[in-house]
């Protein structure tokens, strides 16, 4: 098998490789953090310095333009100011102190030192100077802080200041340039690592996908081929030592081992299928494959007890068949003569079937006469009731004409009354009462009218009351007589119901007995049929009883 290098392994190369580079850049950040912060200090430290250096310088300054203030002027002001300074705001101290904490050189040191005594022998000078502008002697003040001895301290002291500030700044420059420098550098190397860790990471990808990616699509799409089924698939990969190349390998065991199972398979089922069932299974199956080979033997030797097994039982089923052909005849011969005699019989049943049809028909036309005179006659006796309700409301009627009546002769007696008062209140009255007693005669003449009227209707009245009674009582037995001639109509209808009923009840019967005769008929017909089929069957069974032994003497099987 040909050498080759493991994925995993140049893989863990190339990535460890980018690893380092990482750690790398993540130190050369702490790194660049580290000098930035170193850079920033250092800003600070020499614009302080620079700062506290001009304080220093300034505070001496200062002084030295006070003094000579107060000696060309006098003014109390500068004085003050002067001794503020020394006593109080101290620029010179503050500024000496935090130029020496925050750090310098010992060259600068004694430049300083040199300044400061310088400033502090004029110090007292000064003083005196100032005590003699008190005293009234300016020009000899004057004189001396313009003097050529304190001119060339103050000249002295500037030149060491710009001797000390430019050491100053050359110092700290270096430094910030030094600190530049550095960063630069860890900036370059860091750029360098992020340039490994592509080109790392670019040649990882490249071989992921030449060595890994692209070998598993070959070996996932042959294994595509072989869950299909075809094992003749090209397959252009080849073996190694790499852990792919270890795939590819086991693909082609793989494929070999298949095909020669399938190649023995073939064999055997080729031999099963020309007839040899005398075959032996060996024992060269390996794995899950083991199951097939038992499989195998199992269906050889199920075959050949079926195949003995069958032999045997088509020289019973051919001596069978002759027995139950014969039987079948006979039995075909006596159905047909049943089938003749129930048709006969049939035949009878369904004529007498034919007359309780009419029979049934005819009670039902007569148990639809009897509903009908049963309607008719309820419909009479629902006319008599309400002629006998009528004849009652005419009775009422009369009777309440009769009260009417009675109102209207009491109406006409007081009415003749006041006719009578009338009259006589008429006579009593004289001749203004005439045309009143008119009046009232005329009153009394039809009170009399309405009396003889209300005689005459009560009378009328009285005998069409009594022939209202009349003919309640006629109409009472016209109801009964109808009520009685219903229930007897009611009884026939219900005798005649039964009738009809019976006779339907019997036609049923009659149809259902005539479908179960036909029913039979069919049965003994399909029985006949049957049993000529059968024995045609069994003459056609005891043929391929025949040819089934013949057929299975053509397979070689174990003794």
């Amino acid at each position: 098998m040909k050498k080759a290098v493991n994925q995993s392994i140049l893989i863990f190369i190339l990535n460890g490789v980018s690893i380092l580079a990482i750690l790398f850049m993540a130190y050369s950040n702490l790194r660049y953090r580290s000098v930035n912060q170193d850079l920033n200090q250092a800003y600070e430290d020499r614009f302080a310095l620079t700062y506290n250096a001009n304080r220093f310088m300034n505070g001496s300054a200062y002084l030295t333009n006070e003094v000579r203030a107060f000696a060309s002027t006098g003014n109390q002001e500068h004085y003050d100011n002067y001794w503020n300074e020394i006593n109080t705001l101290k620029n010179r101290d503050y500024g000496l102190e935090a130029m020496q904490e925050i750090g310098i050189t010992e060259l600068e040191q004694s430049m300083i030192d040199e300044m400061s005594s310088i400033s502090n022998n004029l110090v007292p000078l000064e003083e005196e100077a100032m005590n003699q502008v008190q005293a009234g002697k300016r020009e000899e003040a004057i004189a001396y802080v313009y003097g050529e001895e304190y001119k060339a301290a103050i000249t002295k002291i500037n030149a060491l200041k710009e001797e000390f500030l430019a050491d100053l700044d050359g110092r700290t420059q270096m430094e910030i340039d030094q600190l530049v420098h550095k960063n630069d550098q860890i900036e370059i190397m860091m750029i360098a690592a992020l340039a490994v860790v592509v080109i790392m990471q670019l040649l990882n990808m490249v071989e992921v996908r030449r060595r890994i990616l692209r070998p598993v699509i070959a070996v996932k799409n042959q294994m595509g081929q072989i869950a299909q089924g075809n094992l003749s698939a090209e397959f252009r990969l080849r073996p190694d030592t790499s852990e792919i190349g270890t795939l590819v390998q086991s693909i082609y065991e793989t494929k070999g081992e298949l095909k020669k199972y399938i190649t023995d398979i073939d064999d055997k089922l080729a031999q099963m299928a020309e007839g040899k069932m005398d075959l032996t299974i060996g024992n060269d199956y390996r794995g899950e494959f083991l199951p097939i080979q038992n499989a195998m033997r199992q269906i050889l030797e199920s075959l050949n007890d079926a195949l003995s097994h069958i032999d045997l039982v088509a020289g019973r089923v051919s001596e069978e068949s002759k027995r139950m052909a014969t039987g079948a005849q006979t039995l075909s011969n006596g159905t047909s003569q049943q089938a003749a005699a129930v048709q006969e019989l049939t035949a009878s049943i369904q004529e007498l079937s034919r007359q309780v049809d009419n029979t049934s028909e005819d009670a039902a036309d007569a148990q639809n006469s009897s509903e009908e005179a049963v309607r008719q006659l309820q419909i009479c006796n629902e006319k008599m009731a309400e002629l006998t309700r009528a004849m009652e409301d005419i009775s009422r009627s009369s009777n309440e004409i009769g009260g009417i009546i009675k109102t209207i002769q009491d109406i006409s007696l007081q009415t003749n009354i006041l006719a009578l008062n009338a009259s006589v209140e008429a006579a009593r009255a004289g001749t203004a009462g005439k045309g009143f007693a008119v009046v009232a005669g005329e009153v009394q003449s039809l009170a009399n009218k309405s009396a003889v009227s209300a005689q005459d209707i009560t009378e009328l009245i009285e005998g069409s009351m009594r022939l209202v009674e009349q003919g309640n009582a006629l109409s009472a037995d016209t109801t009964k007589a109808l009520a009685e001639g219903v229930h007897g109509a009611q009884k026939s209808t219900q005798l005649v119901e039964r009738i009809a009923s019976s006779a339907q009840q019997q036609s049923e019967s009659l149809k259902e007995l005539t479908q179960g005769m036909e029913l039979i008929a069919d049965v003994v017909q399909t029985n006949a049929l049957t049993a000529e089929e059968s024995a045609t069957s069994a003459e056609g069974l005891y043929d391929h009883a025949q040819e089934l032994k013949h057929s299975v003497q053509r397979f070689k099987i174990r003794s």
